[in-house]
C-alpha cells in the first residue's frame, strides 16, 4: 500500500504559482551607459525598451513547476507500506518451585531403563521435558530447603534454565523444607511480571517444618495476588519426621489459589502430572504487529534532477550548435 509521510507538504504546491505571479521579477546589476537622446533614438527607430527582468521562455516555466511538485513530493517521503508481520510474545509466566532438601535423595524411583534413580533425579528429568514443552513460556525456578531461594528469574532463555537446573543438587537449601517461604517468594517474583496470567508449580516431598510464613498464609497471599498454585506430592505420607509428605496441606494450598494437587509416587505417575499440568496451563500467546516501510523519496528527487540536468544539456547542446552554424555562414561570405 502506498501512501505519504507528510502530505500536508503537497499543500504547498500553489506557492511557486503565487512566487511566480506577484514576486517582481529577478534584475541582474549591469553597468550602462546613459543617454540623455535614448527616448528620441527609440521613437525614431519605432521601438519600445523592454522590461528589465530574466523573462523565462514557456518550457522552462513548465520545468520549473514540475521539479517544484516533484521535490514537494520527495519531502512528503512516499513509502511502500508491506503486509503486517505479526511476533508472538508470552502471556503467561510460570514459576517452578522445586523441593532439594535432603529427603529428595532418596532412592525409590526408577528411571526409564527401569534402573534405581532418587527422587530428584526423577523430578529434574521430567521438569526438563516440561520445560522443553514451554516454549513459548517465561519460565523461572525456585528451589527451596530450609530456606527458598530463586535459581532462575522469569525468563525465556530456556537453555540457561536446564544449565541452572541440572547444575542444582540435593541440601543446597539446606535440609528441612520450607513450603510457606517458597509460596512467599514465588508471590514476590511473580509480582515483578508484568503478564495477567501467573502460575506457580510447587513440588516436595516433605511437610512444611520451618516457613517463616505459614503454608496457608502463604496460600491465601497467592490468592489475592491472583496466582494460581498446583501442588504436587511425592513420597509416603505413613513416614515420620521429616520424610512423612503432608498431602492436606498441599491439597488446601491448590484449593486456596484455584490450583489442582497431584500425587506422584512413581516416575511414570510424576510424568502424567506434568502432562497435565502442560494441558492446563495452555500457551496462550499475544501477537504485535509490524508493518515494514520501504522509502521511495529519492524516486521524485532523482527524476527532478534528471529533468534540471536533461534540460541543461539540451539548451548547452543548442548553444553550441547555434555558434557552430553562424561560423560557418560567416566563412562562406
Amino acid at each position: 500500500m502506498w501512501r505519504l509521510e507528510y502530505p500536508w507538504l503537497l499543500a504547498a504546491a500553489p506557492l511557486a504559482w503565487a512566487a511566480y505571479r506577484w514576486l517582481p521579477p529577478y534584475v541582474q546589476a549591469r553597468s550602462a551607459l546613459r543617454m540623455p537622446f535614448f527616448g528620441t533614438m527609440a521613437k525614431l527607430t519605432g521601438k519600445s525598451p523592454s522590461l528589465p527582468g530574466v523573462q523565462a521562455s514557456r518550457g522552462q516555466l513548465w520545468l520549473n513547476g514540475a521539479v517544484w511538485l516533484l521535490l514537494l513530493l520527495a519531502l512528503a517521503r512516499p513509502q511502500w507500506v508491506e503486509p503486517p508481520l505479526t511476533h508472538t510474545e508470552p502471556v503467561r509466566d510460570i514459576l517452578l518451585a522445586v523441593d532439594i532438601s535432603q529427603s529428595m535423595d532418596s532412592t525409590d524411583f526408577r528411571d526409564a531403563q527401569g534402573r534405581p534413580a532418587t527422587r530428584w533425579q526423577a523430578v529434574k528429568a521430567v521438569v526438563a521435558d516440561f520445560i522443553a514443552k514451554r516454549g513459548d513460556d517465561r519460565l523461572g525456578l525456585i528451589v527451596f530447603g530450609t530456606g527458598a531461594y530463586p535459581q532462575a528469574p522469569l525468563t525465556r532463555d530456556h537453555a540457561t534454565l536446564n544449565l541452572l537446573l541440572d547444575q542444582t543438587a540435593v541440601g543446597m537449601a539446606g535440609p528441612n523444607t520450607a513450603i510457606g517461604d517458597a509460596i512467599g517468594l514465588g508471590i514476590r517474583m511473580l509480582d515483578a511480571a508484568k503478564e495477567h496470567d501467573k502460575v506457580m508449580i510447587l513440588l516436595t516431598d516433605g511437610n512444611d517444618t520451618g516457613s517463616a510464613v505459614p503454608p496457608a498464609r502463604a496460600a491465601r497471599l497467592a490468592s489475592e495476588h491472583r496466582i494460581v498454585v498446583h501442588t504436587i506430592g511425592i513420597g509416603d505420607p505413613r513416614a515420620g519426621g521429616e520424610d512423612r509428605v503432608d498431602f492436606g496441606a498441599l491439597q488446601s494450598i491448590a484449593s486456596a489459589t484455584g490450583g489442582r494437587f497431584f500425587r506422584a509416587g512413581d516416575l511414570a505417575a510424576l510424568q502424567a502430572v506434568y502432562s497435565t499440568l502442560d494441558r492446563l496451563t495452555p500457551q496462550e500467546v499475544k501477537t504485535f504487529r509490524h508493518q515494514p516501510k520501504r522509502e521511495y523519496f529519492w524516486v521524485p528527487l532523482a527524476a527532478a534532477l534528471a529533468l534540471l540536468g536533461f534540460w541543461h544539456a539540451v539548451a548547452a547542446l543548442r548553444a553550441r550548435l547555434g555558434t557552430g552554424e553562424g561560423r560557418e555562414g560567416a566563412s562562406w561570405t
